[in-house]
């Protein structure tokens, strides 16, 4: 048996002086980056040496290699450091024994090797080095493994406070961010910006991303799309930034919103992701929400304010807490599926829904009705800017229908609906009937006589025509609704949108928390 004094080579992996020295260039091969694996390692030593090879923790545990059957005193004293190495020969074998050290919460493990012809000079070379590469590379693993719970770590604080955004709770985002961002929200308007590229790409596209802003920007992997990465940024720089990035990866895209309070975030990422939409048929692959004309801009202010203060007016008899937190979660289910905004939001799909079908109530609205759908959606982003008083932008009296009447917004909704009419296809006659039939390509067949398999063809064929993703819901969809109903391709009359009656407050229904 020996002591501690054996250990002269141990830290030292590299071996020279040696005319059988091969060996020594497999083991380092087995330190890089590629080639790191414990079970390989130990696998290698047995093959190298003709030895059985095990790998134990302090409690017995095998780490690698098969049980082999040893002195168990021996073995705890090599353990807890009483040895530092042993050996012995008896029954045919030669046994040596060497202490490796372990990452926490492990102490030491034990190496064992086990022949049946002595350990040579050669053998007991490779035998002490390898064990030292062992030790390397556990320390390696325990470092690699704390960066991945750190980076896993930041990432879900990440999100945490994207989703506090997301439900306007703006000082609580601030107060989580302070800690590791300090500054990075201390602002009132941000811009968001989403990245497309491949989930298989996402990590790397991400890190672009935080390198490319400076860590200046909240940089979150998108919990409901995997190919796409979530930046929300107050530098102006940002966007250019951004760019560069995606000139650098190729199939890569990126979607921009408008300047918008740091409150409503949720709603420059509906802007955000519009714009991505567009930049798939642009030749630079990018897009900005603004560069677009949109159909509230050609409409009146007073007249749409003063009708979305009514239409939303029901919502004033929640707690101001739970009136954001319907609006959020309404603006985001209505600009994407249920299971999307949940995994945005962090919530269940069917907390999503309940607070959609407590807002129907409270409206009066059916939302299975796309042009319901494309007005509360109109109102719920005209109420994210809207900063004056509520009381006094109502005190005009507005209706729906009066929203759809100016000049500007019917030549728009002409213009647009006409690129249709360069294909040889019906696609006006197939799109008006998919949106009167709520967007479900079956029924909008029965009304047309035709295969529902062609009424999704016609709708995916629209795409390209107007630039507007249409069959996934959202934005782009709920302009093209609006310029069906400026346009009278859709008849307004009927969606009952221009507010419940004014409710005195000593007789206003208990609606009860969220």
């Amino acid at each position: 048996m020996t002591g501690r004094d054996d250990e002269r080579c141990r830290t030292d992996v590299a071996v020279t002086g040696h005319a059988d020295s091969a060996w020594a260039q497999e083991l380092l091969d087995h330190l890089r980056p590629t080639g790191r694996d414990i079970a390989r390692v130990v696998d290698w030593l047995g093959a190298t040496v003709g030895a059985t090879v095990s790998l134990r923790d302090e409690n017995g545990t095998p780490l690698a290699g098969p049980p082999t059957p040893l002195d168990e005193g021996l073995v705890t004293d090599i353990a807890t450091g009483r040895l530092a190495s042993a050996s012995w020969e008896g029954d045919g074998r030669h046994v040596r024994l060497i202490r490796v050290e372990l990452p926490p919460p492990a102490v030491a493990g034990v190496l064992a090797v086990v022949r049946t012809a002595p350990f040579d000079r050669r053998a007991a070379d490779i035998v002490t080095h390898t064990a030292a590469a062992l030790e390397l590379l556990l320390r390696a693993q325990r470092t690699t493994a704390t960066g991945h719970r750190l980076a896993r770590a930041t990432a879900d604080l990440r999100l945490a406070i994207l989703q506090l955004l997301m439900v306007e709770d703006t000082s609580a985002a601030r107060r989580v961010a302070a800690g590791l961002w300090p500054g990075l929200l201390d602002t009132d308007t941000a811009c968001v910006y989403v990245v497309e590229s491949t989930p298989e790409e996402r990590d790397r596209l991400a890190e672009a991303c935080i390198e490319a802003t400076r860590e200046q920007s909240l940089v979150v992997r998108c919990p409901a799309v995997d190919a796409h990465v979530i930046v929300v940024t107050p530098r102006d720089t940002a966007g250019a930034d951004l760019r560069d990035v995606t000139r650098r990866h190729p199939d890569t895209f990126l979607g921009g919103s408008a300047r918008q309070s740091l409150a409503h975030t949720a709603a420059a990422y509906g802007q955000a992701v519009s714009a991505l939409a567009v930049a798939h048929f642009r030749p630079d692959k990018t897009a900005v929400y603004a560069e677009r004309t949109h159909p509230e801009r050609l409409m009146d202010p007073a007249v749409l304010r003063a009708w979305t203060t009514r239409l939303l007016r029901p919502l004033d008899t929640l707690a101001h807490h739970t009136r954001a937190e319907l609006l959020a979660t309404t603006r985001l289910g209505l600009e994407f599926t249920a299971v999307s905004a949940a995994k945005v939001l962090g919530v269940s799909r069917n907390t999503v829904r309940a607070r959609m079908e407590r807002v129907e109530n409270l409206l009066g609205a059916d939302f299975s009705d796309l042009a319901v759908r494309a007005a509360v959606h109109l109102a719920l982003n005209t109420e994210a800017g809207l900063t004056e008083d509520r009381a006094h932008a109502a005190s005009a009296p507005a209706r729906f229908g009066d929203l759809l009447t100016g000049p500007a917004l019917r030549t728009w909704a002409h213009d647009l609906l006409a690129r249709l009419d360069t294909d040889g296809r019906d696609l006006r006659g197939t799109l008006r009937a998919w949106i009167a039939a709520g967007g479900n390509a079956e029924r909008a067949a029965q009304l047309l006589g035709v295969h529902a398999q062609t009424v999704r063809e016609h709708v995916r064929g629209a795409e390209p025509v107007l630039e507007r993703r249409l069959l996934a819901a959202g934005s782009d969809l709920y302009e093209v609704v609006l310029a069906h109903l400026a346009a009278g391709a859709l008849d307004p009359s009927d969606l009952h949108l221009d507010g419940r009656p004014d409710v005195p407050p000593d007789v206003r229904p208990d609606v009860g928390p969220a």
